[in-house]
């Protein structure tokens, strides 16, 4: 048996009160032909509750078919979450799902505000993420396509390398990450998303989202890459869907228009080159006296075939000078017995790595500690000295050719991720983990910072930087009163499946997190000068989670423990 109230839909209540309105001024006993005329109206009365009935039982079983698919998906999420989330796209779908889906369902049975599961899911609502995470969620996949050189489909089939939980994206998963491309003013994302999109559609996937509106999309992104010609063959099959469609029936004779007086600029372009060798004297080739000139490589190039296991590589000779081997730091009492594995990662400059370093114990609390103070990232400006979230303004730019939706300013970060700080008075196994660092290089903690730990989001990456303070920063650290940042020690506390990687641009070295072991370098010649060369960056987590925490070794403290040198570079 079931209890249930319902409302019935304005035609059904408007049929009723007819009803009471006419049998206040007739008795239609009297009268077969009003009878009758009732007897439509309750037909009428009973197809508007059919058809109530049937859009409840829809309803009903949208929800039920929801509440299974989140069943089965949570099942196996809860089994290994941090796994899970590894998943970009499990992670960019978990965003949107709560951002956007859940609202959608709210929306469909809020009727009923008697049900407990409304209550508690619009409490809940509030401490769901936002557009702000569903955007950056979305623009962390877009990061990753471009670091790792993933097609689009190769994303959307979810066949990413190291996945333990294979997840595909849906047409409205496509079409939202284009339109977030669009709205970023970002053309090329905006095509390859919308294409996908289109590509699924045209596979027979079936979506909310209609080919016309894709099109629409994909047409536009494409014109503003300037491609006419490609934008004109898509706005041709938009309007064999719909020929009426207003925008696209505009666009057509713009871009035929635009196509026409292309093609005349390039019939005429040999004309004007010929007069213009006419009129300018003749010049002696000569490549003997020209030198020959070696592309330099923007940083960002480098860095990101660094993030791919590509880029610079050490020779064969400079190679066979790295050692591993079992370290006591000069026999120190802690480590006689007990020495730790060491091994050469890189020459210049020089990076050792500590394996086996930290317990698996010591990690899970280290994890436990700093979860409920995780905050988002911040950087140093390098002007003010103000620690802010960095981000850079894309602006928008006016299009000729009818817009399908209205951009809006964005902002771009380039650290993702999100950190804490732990002291050693706070837990003893920090302060012993503290003096295993001053053991191991024979630096003095108490003038380091403490230790920092951090946790890598979607796409999480931390660009190119300096550890230390240069010159042109003469404020940096002043308010510590410690010096400049003469070392780096740093824990990796997970292993990642994909990405990740620290690199060196510069140099071309790549270290790869490796669970349990920590790696050193030292950020300052002992002059005191800055070592250019340890400029680095955290890749991009492409599958996986990524868990590090790192010390910030200061100079002060420092004198007798690493003795100065007089040579710049030393």
């Amino acid at each position: 048996m079931y209890s249930f109230r319902m409302e019935l839909p304005c035609c059904c209540l408007l049929l009723l009160s007819c009803l009471q309105s006419l049998s206040a001024s007739s008795e239609f006993f009297t009268s077969i032909g009003q009878m009758t005329d009732l007897l439509y109206t309750e037909k009428d009365l009973v197809t508007s509750l059919k058809d109530y009935i049937r859009a409840e039982e829809n309803k009903l079983e949208q929800v039920k078919r929801w509440a299974d698919k989140l069943d089965s998906l949570s099942n196996t999420a809860v089994q290994d979450p941090e796994g899970f989330l590894g998943h970009p796209v499990n992670a960019f779908k978990l965003m949107k799902r709560l951002n956007t889906e859940w609202g959608d369902l709210e929306s469909l049975v809020l009727k009923d505000t008697t049900d407990g599961f409304i209550s508690n899911l619009t409490i809940q609502r509030q401490y769901f993420p936002t557009d702000e995470d569903q955007t950056g969620a979305a623009k962390a996949l877009l990061r990753l396509q471009d670091t790792y050189r993933l097609d689009a489909n190769t994303i959307s089939t979810g066949n990413l390398p190291g996945v333990k939980h294979k997840s595909s994206m849906t047409v409205e998963d496509c079409y939202e990450l284009g339109k977030i491309a669009y709205t970023d003013v970002d053309y090329y994302h905006t095509e390859l998303w919308m294409a996908q999109a289109l590509k699924q559609l045209d596979q027979g996937e079936e979506s909310t989202i209609d080919k016309v509106t894709v099109i629409d999309y994909l047409s536009y992104a494409i014109y503003q890459q300037g491609e006419i010609e490609r934008a004109l063959e898509y706005t041709k099959r938009l309007l064999e869907l719909d020929p009426e469609h207003q925008r696209a029936k505009g666009n057509l004779k713009y871009f035929e228009f635009q196509l026409e007086k292309q093609k005349k600029a390039e019939k005429d372009e040999p004309k004007k080159e010929k007069e213009r060798v006419k009129r300018e004297p003749s010049k002696k080739k000569s490549s003997s006296n020209k030198k020959m000139t070696v592309p330099h490589l923007p940083e960002r190039k480098k860095y990101e075939m660094l993030c791919r296991g590509e880029g610079i590589r050490m020779t064969p000779r400079r190679q066979s000078r790295l050692f591993c081997r079992y370290y006591d730091n000069n026999r120190n009492p802690m480590y006689v017995l007990g020495p730790v594995k060491q091994q050469d990662e890189w020459d210049r400059p020089y990076i050792v790595r500590y394996l086996d370093i930290i317990s698996d114990s010591e990690m899970e609390r280290i994890k436990q500690l700093a979860k409920p103070r995780l905050r988002r990232a911040t950087i140093s400006n390098p002007i003010t000295g103000v620690l802010e979230t960095a981000s850079y303004r894309i602006s928008k730019r006016r299009a000729t050719v009818h817009d399908p939706l209205t951009g809006k300013l964005t902002t771009a970060q380039y650290r993702v991720s999100k950190s804490a700080w732990l002291t050693g008075y706070e837990d003893p196994m920090i302060d012993k983990i503290n003096q295993r660092i001053e053991d191991l290089t024979g630096l003095e903690m108490d003038t380091a910072e403490e230790l920092q730990v951090a946790n890598y989001g979607v796409g999480g990456q931390y660009e190119p930087h300096f550890d230390f303070g240069r010159k042109d920063e003469p404020d940096a650290f002043k308010e510590l009163g410690t010096g400049n940042r003469i070392a780096t020690w740093l824990f990796y506390m997970t292993d990642v499946a994909a990405g990740g990687a620290t690199v060196f641009p510069d140099v071309g070295a790549a270290v790869w997190p490796q669970k349990g072991s920590a790696v050193f370098w030292y950020n300052l010649f002992p002059s005191g000068e800055g070592d250019y060369s340890t400029r680095h960056a955290a890749c991009p987590v492409l599958v996986g989670n990524k868990w590090v925490s790192n010390k910030w070794i200061h100079e002060r403290g420092q004198e007798w423990r690493r003795p100065c040198s007089l040579n710049e570079t030393d």
